[in-house]
């Protein structure tokens, strides 16, 4: 229980916390600012994805506009259901999607499983945005959110621009990545956050910082289920601890 006060004894300390939300939001923008004038790498490899419309290039994937957010949703090539974790972020997609649309900005997942698998995942989860599988190519690889059995049993893995430990990692994990084609049809590589990088995605937790008791969790989205297992939720990690 926190401390009960006088109301004026809780404005003052509102007003406390309120000169560093202000300092949060300040720096912030700083770091969108940072984000924005970040350099940008040409990607000169053709990659081809499964897509319920049939094979798609990276290029395709734009849909008519300049720009793509790519979300590396974690469900790999042999399993059942995706990341929780994952799932719990991509609730929040299809309602942002007429926004980001109107904005020039495409949004896709991205997963390693094969399609019928992401097919009966979507439809399971009841999920309406754009999701392609990238099992036949390389992409999953080369932006480092899949890990080859050969490099879980090597040394380092490379994730969050960082070397890991295999034995602390998994053959997939989460991450966004941000692309740009310009009008000749080249396509940049401007953008990638893993790890926590992309949880202000995630409306409800930034809702739950706002409530009396917050997140309330022991370890990073411990509390996360899939949205239809609340009511008979077996024990689950995950992917952002």
């Amino acid at each position: 229980m926190n401390q009960i006060v006088s109301r004026e004894v809780w404005l003052e300390a509102r007003r406390q916390l309120l000169a560093s939300e202000k300092e949060a939001t300040h720096l912030r923008d700083r770091v969108n600012a940072e984000r924005l004038a970040l350099p940008w790498v040409k990607v000169d490899k053709n990659y081809v994805f499964d897509t319920p419309e049939g094979k798609k290039t990276l290029a395709d994937l734009f849909a008519g506009r300049s720009q793509l957010i790519v979300y590396h949703f974690m469900l790999g090539p042999d399993w059942d259901a995706g990341c929780p974790g994952c799932s719990f972020l991509a609730d929040h997609f299809d309602g942002a999607l007429p926004h980001l649309n109107n904005h020039d900005v495409t949004l896709v997942a991205v997963s390693r499983a094969p399609l019928q698998k992401v097919e009966a995942y979507k439809k399971r989860m009841g999920w309406n945005f754009p999701w392609v599988s990238s099992f036949a190519n390389d992409f999953n690889f080369d932006y480092h959110v899949s890990f080859s059995k050969e490099q879980l049993a090597g040394e380092v893995i490379y994730y969050n621009f960082t070397p890991m430990d295999p034995a602390e990692g998994f053959d997939e994990l989460p991450g966004l990545s941000s692309f740009y084609k310009d009008e000749a049809g080249n396509i940049f590589h401007t953008y990638s956050s893993y790890a926590r990088g992309p949880e202000e995605l995630i409306g409800t937790l930034m809702i739950l910082d706002r409530a009396p008791k917050g997140r309330n969790e022991t370890s990073t989205m411990n509390f996360v289920r899939r949205h239809d297992e609340y009511e008979h939720a077996a024990k689950t990690h995950s992917c952002c601890d």
